[in-house]
């Protein structure tokens, strides 16, 4: 693994381990722990928040429950009221919706965006307007449109789905390896990319094949069909999103093939079962944590009432947290299965 991800992957590591806490001082007060939802410090109820939210619609399983999480969080805490508009994929709607916000004068604003440049200056307005802005999964264009931003580790999900790959197919130097992508002109969806071929590139392996697909269950079947036909034979193949993988599954069994190995993306819990029953041509996933809605909004809820996370020292929140992205086998899916978002 290159040097640069490997530290990477570390550091997103730690941040995680923070981002399970809340407490204002290191250790939790007596009676509570500070971790897996019980209450600390922090979840004392303080001055009232109002936080709008607002993510594209719900038509996958992943994006159903960065919402559902988001709603949940904020119904855990007396002193937030959620405003949460109506998913959306029209990225003129989703800036009026943002707009709504300002006009309101919410205390903050969590926001995924459906296109993170396109939604730049509507937050950018939003800052200048005093209400802070958590930036959640997809990022904006400037580093002044948002207080503080969730992301998932896009490079390092292409790194571990890479680094995986290689160790099955150690040995193996005209292995051909294939991958389905997301939707192309995304960001992320360049950042899985790139950190997967770097990854390969680490044991001498290459992408022979790639397609992209729009994160659905229809593009899934059709770029998995067209692959398929292209590629009479395949080793191993990474899907960049379990819930297009169900279309890639679809496609895979009408065409007969199961020469090769799927390797998911994002964590679903229907790929999950599979990998724990080890009976199908998934082995394995990588979790894209499907909990930043949550974190962007008890983020928000620390940012409006001048609290920080319980185990650093500043006393602010983080500019920027990055998630881990673990990859799930036989051998650890129990651990991931619970938290796992249905497809």
């Amino acid at each position: 693994m290159p040097h640069r991800a490997f530290v990477r992957l570390l550091a997103c590591a730690g941040l995680l381990a923070l981002t399970a806490c809340t407490g204002n001082t290191a250790a939790p007060p007596s009676g509570t722990t500070g971790q897996g939802g019980a209450k600390v410090a922090n979840d004392e109820p303080g001055e009232k928040v109002v936080i709008g939210f607002s993510a594209p619609a719900a038509d996958h399983g992943w994006m159903a429950a960065i919402t559902n999480a988001a709603k949940a969080e904020a119904a855990r805490y007396s002193d937030v009221e959620l405003r949460l508009v109506e998913g959306t994929n029209d990225v003129n709607l989703q800036i009026s919706q943002v707009e709504t916000f300002i006009n309101d004068k919410v205390d903050a604003i969590v926001l995924l965006p459906f296109d993170g440049a396109a939604l730049t200056p509507v937050a950018l307005k939003a800052m200048k307007a005093g209400i802070p802005v958590i930036n959640v999964d997809r990022e904006f264009d400037s580093p002044f449109a948002a207080r503080s931003t969730v992301l998932g580790d896009n490079y390092g999900m292409g790194v571990s789905a890479g680094t995986y790959i290689c160790e099955r197919l150690k040995g193996k130097a005209d292995a051909v390896v294939a991958e389905i992508a997301g939707i192309d002109s995304l960001p992320l969806t360049q950042d899985r990319s790139k950190g997967f071929a770097d990854a390969l590139r680490e044991c001498g392996l290459k992408v022979a094949n790639r397609v992209a697909a729009e994160f659905t269950v229809e593009s899934g079947e059709k770029a998995a069909a067209n692959l398929l036909q292209a590629a009479p034979r395949l080793d191993a193949v990474w899907n960049h999103d379990d819930d297009q993988g169900v279309g890639v599954t679809a496609a895979v069994k009408n065409a007969g093939r199961s020469e090769f190995f799927l390797v998911g993306g994002a964590g679903s819990a229907n790929v999950m079962r599979e990998i724990k029953a080890d009976n199908g041509l998934h082995k394995a996933t990588v979790v894209y944590p499907s909990t930043q809605g949550a974190d962007g909004i008890r983020l928000a809820r620390l940012a409006v009432q001048g609290k920080s996370l319980g185990d650093l020292v500043e006393v602010e929140i983080p500019r920027q947290i990055e998630l881990y992205a673990p990859v799930v086998t036989k051998d650890n899916v129990d651990r991931y299965l619970p938290a796992a978002f249905e497809s």
